[in-house]
């Protein structure tokens, strides 16, 4: 598995049945793919789908039918199309039960950064402010470094997306969650060592006695 299957499918377990969830644009849309057929769960989308399945099957193709970012994607039984006001009302109101975002950095306190880049043309910040305040539960789904450097840092150097601490960082080497403690080393990726989580993190990590691996 490359790095980007190994977090999705690590992801999709903390999907369950029955929940109402936003998938962010790359990374975080590939979790469709690996939920167990017997969970029941509905995708939200900001640009007004509730309802979205997988990546559309060859010949099976709509433009009208997308994720946030474009992908085309499938619609399942009961889905509904919705307009951008009763979108972001879901998201606004607290009516999500979870959202996945990629994240650019995240800090010792689990706030994240993930929507700009100083100096960086960007085509605006999308709805992650407001999934990042609104969702019961908010999953950072990143590589662990971006070309060599951590991403899980004592502080964001970055915008910060939201000044709310995240539920839980899922990276191809960790699973990290922030608590009123720090950031706690709760599993390892399937080849990662607690040595080199460590080495590729400048954040403090709090690491428990044992530290299991993903059960993907």
């Amino acid at each position: 598995m490359n790095a980007k299957e190994i977090i999705a499918r690590r992801v999709a377990m903390e999907v369950k049945d029955g929940m109402l969830v936003n998938l962010g644009i790359g990374l975080p849309s590939m979790v469709t793919n690996y939920l167990p057929d017997d969970v029941d769960v509905m995708f939200q989308a900001e640009n007004g789908v509730v309802g979205l399945g997988g990546s559309a099957m060859p010949g099976f193709e709509n433009k009208d039918l997308t994720d946030a970012g474009g992908g085309l994607v499938m619609a399942v039984p009961g889905a509904a199309s919705i307009d951008s006001a009763v979108s972001f009302g879901l998201i606004r109101g607290g009516h999500l039960d979870m959202t996945v975002l990629g994240g650019l950095q995240v800090d010792e306190r689990g706030y994240l950064a993930n929507w700009m880049v100083p100096g960086k043309m960007v085509p605006g910040m999308g709805g992650a402010m407001d999934l990042v305040a609104g969702a019961k539960q908010v999953i950072v789904s990143m590589v662990h470094t971006a070309k060599g450097s951590p991403k899980i840092v004592p502080e964001c150097t970055l915008p910060l997306t939201a000044e709310r601490r995240v539920s839980l960082i899922v990276t191809e080497m960790a699973v990290i969650e922030p608590t009123d403690e720090g950031l706690v080393l709760r599993e390892l990726g399937p080849e990662a060592t607690v040595e080199q989580v460590v080495q590729a993190t400048t954040a403090k990590l709090i690491i428990p006695e044992t530290v299991p691996r993903m059960a993907l």
